[in-house]
Order: structure tokens, then sequence, then C-alpha cells
């Protein structure tokens, strides 16, 4: 190089320079995704305690706006979805046992809670993970086996590339085993803006873990679309805060106790304030009737007239 003109010798440096850093970003990149996607490389053994920590780093985040087909075979997106709180599963349809539990425990989950928050507050999808076998016509068969009939779930199938990052933006860990597929038994909660609320974890989970989140959101989400600020928007909003779940019924109920405790309260606060209104409104008559009687007491001038000697 030293033979060179020194010309030549800064771009030999620079396009050498430009390889390392590339070598090092590809280098990077790999490493990232070996991590990343370790899920989904079949020499990579699935590990519960690597994939947690995946599905935890993805809370707060935004998903992307990917595309699926549902068993209609008409386009969907996740923005279809959005100003209202979302439920995402992933399953493979040729799964025989854990994934069949997950979907009809999240069936009596989405049941319990169409009657406490009404199917028109949240969504449910079910997607297919295993994208060569996950069609539109073997979502549609997994979702009549699982007798599922809620018009607010839909079954969706994605192509492979879709899945991986869909996965990656939600935490899903699966990895490729003899009997399927070894995967994080996680149900997704997406708040109305798109991002990754709350999971949901195991195959038979009871309904307050699904219901409670979904609750927050419909009473706490700022982008909620509808009927903010009316009377019938406050009073949906107070029995949703009064609704608590009953594990006996294993449904939700109307806790009279703590509407009566908030009947209670604004009675109070409505007394101070109305005792204050009322001592205010008594010393402001009290001055009044003070002047008034100060004025009949006092002497009425009268011009002074000049007298002749």
């Amino acid at each position: 190089m030293s033979g060179l003109p020194k010309r030549f010798q800064r771009k030999e440096a620079a396009a050498l320079a430009c390889l390392t850093l590339i070598f090092s970003w590809v280098l990077f990149d790999f490493q990232t995704a070996a991590v990343a996607g370790a899920s989904k490389d079949p020499s990579v053994k699935f590990e519960s305690k690597v994939a947690l920590q995946l599905s935890q780093a993805a809370i707060g985040r935004k998903l992307a706006d990917h595309r699926f087909v549902n068993t209609e075979g008409k386009t969907t997106r996740i923005s279809d979805f959005s100003g209202k709180p979302l439920i995402i599963s992933l399953i493979y349809t040729s799964c025989y046992n854990t994934c069949p539990q997950i979907t009809q425990s999240l069936a009596r989950g989405v049941e319990i809670a169409n009657d406490a928050l009404g199917n028109d507050k949240f969504n449910i999808v079910t997607i297919g993970f295993d994208a060569n076998f996950d069609k539109p016509s073997a979502m549609k068969s997994f979702r009549r086996q699982q007798d599922i009939d809620f018009e607010n779930w839909q079954f969706l199938s994605a192509d492979v590339s879709t899945v991986w990052r869909l996965s990656d933006d939600i935490g899903f860990s699966f990895s490729p085993s003899t009997q399927g597929f070894d995967h994080l038994t996680q149900t997704t909660i997406l708040d109305g803006h798109g991002k990754v609320f709350a999971h949901v974890y195991g195959d038979d989970f009871p309904a307050p873990q699904l219901i409670e989140p979904l609750k927050s959101l419909v009473l706490g989400d700022n982008s909620w679309k509808g009927v903010q600020g009316t009377l019938a928007s406050i009073i949906d909003r107070v029995k949703l805060a009064c609704t608590v779940y009953d594990p006996q019924r294993e449904a939700y109920r109307f806790d009279y106790s703590l509407f009566i405790g908030m009947l209670i309260g604004f009675v109070c606060l409505a007394s101070f304030f109305g005792f204050v209104f009322r001592e205010a409104w008594l010393v402001k008559k009290r001055r009044q009737q003070l002047n008034e009687s100060t004025n009949e007491i006092l002497p009425h001038s009268s011009p002074v007239t000049g007298v002749d000697n």
C-alpha cells in the first residue's frame, strides 16, 4: 500500500473500513437474529425462561400493521382493530392438546367478558403460526371443531414472514419439535393503539387474568372512541368499576357494596359543599340585613337654611 499514491491509499483505507463496518453489522445482525429468532430455529432448543423474557420485553411495543387472511379469504390488518383492545392467540391447527385447551380457556373468558363488558368493547383473533398448513380452510375447520361462535372473534392465516414478524412483535416463541411445535402458552392483549398491554400465560387460565386487563383498558384508554362524556358512558363506567368476578358462579357480577360506598362518598361530599355554600350564603345575607338596619337608624341629613336677624 505504501507504493500507491496517497489518494488511492485513502480510498483503499476507506473501502477497508466500510467492509469492516458492514461485516460487523452483518455479524451483529446475525447474532441478534439468533437471539430474537431462536424460537423459530429448528436447531435451537426451546427454553421457557428465555421465551418468558422475550415475552415480557414485548410489553409496551407497538405492532406493525401486519396483513392476514380470514376464513372467508378476505384481507384483514392489525389497523382494522384499532380503537379497541385486541386479544391475540397464536396456535397451530394440527395441535391435538395444548392449542385446543388454550382456545377453550379463552372462549370461557371471552364469554364472561362479553357479558360483563359487552362484545362491542373488544375483539379477539386466533392466528395460525404454522403458515405452511394453517390456511384459511384449516383455520375455519379448527374454529368449527372448537365450536367458537362469537361475533367479535376471527380466525386468521398469514404467510411465514408475517408470522415471524408478528411473533417477534408480541414476544411469542415457538420451535419445531418431533411432536409439532414447542411454544409459549401465551395470550396477548393489545390496547386501542396497537401496543402490547399484557400477556396471559397458561393453557387453562382463570377468567379474571384475561378480563381485568380488558376492564382497565375499557375504563382508562384515552383513545377510546364512542360515547365518552355522555350520561350513558358515565353510567357504563360506574357499572364496570363495580363489576367483580365471582369464582363460585364463574361470572362477573355487579357488586352493590362498591356502588353503595361510592354513593355514600358522593352524598358526604355533596353535603360538605352544600354546608359550605349555605354558610357563605347566610353570612352574605346577614351582612345585607346589617347594612339595611344601619341605614334605618342613622338620621337623614337636611339642607341648612339662612335666618335673618
